[in-house]
């Protein structure tokens, strides 16, 4: 005697379905997630940036109140006086001009793998 019954053909398709939606379901919670995290980081930052703006406008305040230069040196009488002659200032060597000859061209260049 023969066996009529023949062997289930896509018998893993509904269970292989359903995981699929299952993983893009929690893809998509996974996503949301990370947007709601990224927006409250994002207003915690600007709130710090506030907070910072302000206790430096309250030091600054402070610095003069008590006369002292916002860099907390005093101020200088005479600006012009410390701008230095050309002995004091350290003078750096200018680089020379590069010539036209040794920039390589780029279109010649030669590629090999």
């Amino acid at each position: 005697m023969e066996s009529t019954t023949q062997p289930k053909k896509h018998s893993m398709l509904p269970l292989l379905v359903v995981l699929f939606l299952i993983s893009y379901g929690l893809l998509a919670l996974l996503v949301v997630e990370q947007n709601t995290t990224i927006s409250a980081q994002r207003s915690l930052i600007q709130q710090i940036m506030g907070d910072s703006l302000e206790l430096t406008a309250l030091k600054g305040k402070i610095n003069v109140q008590h006369g002292l230069h916002p860099k907390g040196q005093p101020p200088q009488a005479n600006p012009q006086e410390n701008k230095g002659s050309v002995k004091q200032r350290k003078l750096v060597p200018l680089k020379p001009p590069t010539d036209a000859a040794d920039t390589p061209d780029s279109r010649r260049t030669p590629i090999s793998i």
